[in-house]
């Protein structure tokens, strides 16, 4: 089923929408499936369970945390994981650097915006990030790349609405292209969309999908 499921979902997306498949909770035997089938982007949500996997799968899959990061979990992930799609505060940001530091790299990171209703999502709005670039200190994070931006929907059936939560978090990353990353080629990222509205996410411009149930099945 994985190997039809992962066949089906690239059908159906366009070349420029990278697909992240998100292994969370799914043991290392279906991780290898999708594996064996081509896949090698896999998000997890919890460090050092992505830690463990890290260790007894293949070196060439490129590893996305994808969940809320704890400050104190980051030493975990900081020596190889590819891409930070959940920095979600200042406070984050600057850990993140010090221990990319320590490991001698530079660590690709995703600002996560709160587009959703939902309080328990996290996430900075434009105002904080704003004055996070205005503060002095911001250019000392010389360990940090910001590739771009990530959010996710509020989990309901009204399309509508994540249509306009989607089209809130472009804007995010149009304004901040203009006017903080317009010589980067490297800010280009828009992470949105997951199993149940990646259709809505990519139509709004999204180029990176985070996809786990219509891959892996039903979570445990």
């Amino acid at each position: 089923m994985i190997k039809q499921n992962l066949q089906q979902i690239k059908e159906t997306i366009p070349e420029n929408v990278t697909l992240v498949a998100v292994s969370k909770t799914k043991p290392v035997e279906m991780i290898q499936e999708a594996y064996d089938c081509g896949q090698r982007i896999f998000g997890e949500n919890r460090a050092q369970e992505l830690a463990s996997k890290y260790e007894q799968l293949p070196e060439d899959i490129e590893w996305h945390m994808i969940g809320h990061l704890q400050r104190n979990k980051v030493k975990y992930i900081s020596p190889f994981v590819a891409l930070i799609h959940g920095v979600d505060s200042y406070r984050l940001l600057k850990e993140i650097n010090k221990q990319a530091r320590k490991n001698a790299r530079n660590q690709p990171v995703l600002l996560q915006f709160h587009i959703a209703q939902e309080s328990s999502k996290f996430g900075f709005d434009m105002n904080e990030i704003n004055d996070m670039f205005n503060d002095p200190d911001f250019k000392n994070l010389e360990n940090i790349e910001i590739q771009g931006v990530m959010g996710m929907a509020t989990f309901t059936s009204d399309q509508r609405q994540v249509r306009e939560e989607f089209h809130s978090l472009k804007k995010y990353f149009d304004t901040l292209k203009e006017t903080h990353f317009n010589a980067d080629p490297n800010f280009e990222i828009i992470s949105m969309g997951m199993s149940g509205d990646y259709p809505i996410a990519i139509e709004q411009g999204s180029n990176m999908i985070r996809v786990g149930s219509s891959i892996f099945g039903e979570r445990d």
